[in-house]
């Protein structure tokens, strides 16, 4: 099991794009970590940010918002965040709060490299 107060982060840039990969649970105590994390991504990135999120089995309201943050500050700045690898739980979570048709979720790293 994951410990939630010891959050892992993964950043790996390629050209233009930056894939990010959380590990663990993502929920409150977690979330101003990613937040932190997602932001410097964003700011490393030259057009795409990948969240991979294969290795997140869990993620309550304060994860989502926190994406829902890297959104906007990914849109501001004309960069493009793509989110992929959703375990069903998560996946869920963002169909119940509609954020599947503002966010662009793919299924692969390989599919969102080639958007």
């Amino acid at each position: 099991m994951h410990d939630s107060t010891n959050p892992e982060f993964d950043m790996e840039t390629s050209g233009d794009t930056v894939l990010f990969r959380p590990k663990g649970e993502i929920d409150l105590s977690v979330a101003p970590a990613l937040r932190t994390h997602l932001r410097e991504a964003a700011d490393r990135t030259k057009r795409r940010l990948i969240v991979d999120l294969t290795d997140v089995p869990y993620m309550d309201s304060s994860g989502v918002a926190t994406l829902v943050e890297a959104l906007q500050l990914t849109r501001r700045s004309g960069k493009q965040l793509l989110l992929c690898n959703l375990h069903e739980k998560v996946q869920s979570i963002f169909e119940i709060a509609r954020l599947d048709a503002v966010f662009t979720i793919v299924a692969t790293v390989d599919d969102a490299r080639a958007r």
